[in-house]
């Protein structure tokens, strides 16, 4: 049986792999994408998530693409002892600019291993991921269980929890009051109601042993409402939706202490509005 922690090394750079591979929603061919671009392995920024019983790694990391610091979520699935499967989310900061520093070092907690107090079985940790979409979506932050504690990074960026932020910073940033609260208080205000929907929700490697979850998905924005009707915050309303249709595709990285989601580490990039996944 293929190591799942051999091939988080080896991140998929085999030509046994023939079956079938994606790389940011597309069908690409064995010696395209990747293939062609990557110029270096994992940095000292990866996560990898190990599952032995389904024979499948996720991994979100910084790699070298074109000479380049690139974010990445790969995800692979062996069978009869080859890689069947292989997904590939590949971020790039259009405008040049260089990644966020928190690509820099993984937040040590998602490295740790957990007491076996802590740990929940494999079942009830995808369960829990899965309810952190839905929590989105029902604008419910009951709808997951998050620990008091949790911080949600995007890209490196930190979207919730955030406690670094100087005033002078929060003064030029209208989504400081929201970055600071915390992950379940922010579901509740009604910020993400321009999320349509998330569907393609794939949740696939589970690590007891680390509390890690991995999952693929994508979030649809139709552009609709226009202005989001803001609960619970002083001051704040109203927020106006200025993006219009687009989706977002994303990898996501949890970690589970006790039944909560302590950590979110997630990447995506905006796409099309209407992309399938590519394994529709």
């Amino acid at each position: 049986m293929t190591s799942p922690t051999f091939i988080c090394s080896f991140w998929c750079i085999t030509s046994n792999c023939n079956r079938k591979r994606t790389r940011n929603t597309e069908k690409t061919p064995i010696g395209k994408g990747l293939w062609e671009t990557a110029t270096g392995g994992p940095t000292d920024f990866k996560i990898c998530v190990a599952d032995v019983d389904q024979q499948e790694i996720g991994f979100i990391g910084v790699i070298e693409e074109e000479k380049k610091p690139t974010i990445a979520g790969i995800r692979l699935k062996a069978v009869d002892g080859e890689i069947a499967e292989i997904d590939h989310l590949v971020i790039h900061n259009e405008d040049g600019s260089p990644l966020n520093p928190n690509m820099s070092q993984v937040r040590p907690a998602l490295l740790e291993r957990q007491l076996k107090s802590e740990r929940i079985p494999l079942e009830r940790m995808r369960e829990i991921a899965y309810s952190y979409y839905e929590s989105i979506v029902q604008g419910d932050g009951k709808a997951a269980p998050f620990a008091d504690e949790c911080q949600r990074r995007e890209n490196g960026g930190i979207s919730a929890n955030d406690q670094t932020q100087t005033p002078e910073e929060a003064a030029k940033d209208d989504f400081a009051v929201f970055r600071k609260m915390s992950c379940s208080d922010q579901m509740d205000t009604g910020l993400w109601s321009y999320i349509t929907d998330i569907d393609s929700r794939r949740v696939f490697a589970a690590d007891e042993e680390k509390g890690l979850v991995f999952a693929f998905s994508i979030f649809r924005h139709s552009g609709e409402p226009k202005v989001m009707k803001i609960i619970g915050v002083p001051g704040i309303t109203e927020r106006k939706n200025d993006y219009g249709p687009f989706d977002l595709p994303a990898a996501h990285i949890f970690k589970i202490r006790n039944g909560e989601i302590h950590e979110i580490e997630a990447i995506g990039y905006m796409a099309e509005h209407g992309i399938t996944n590519g394994w529709e």
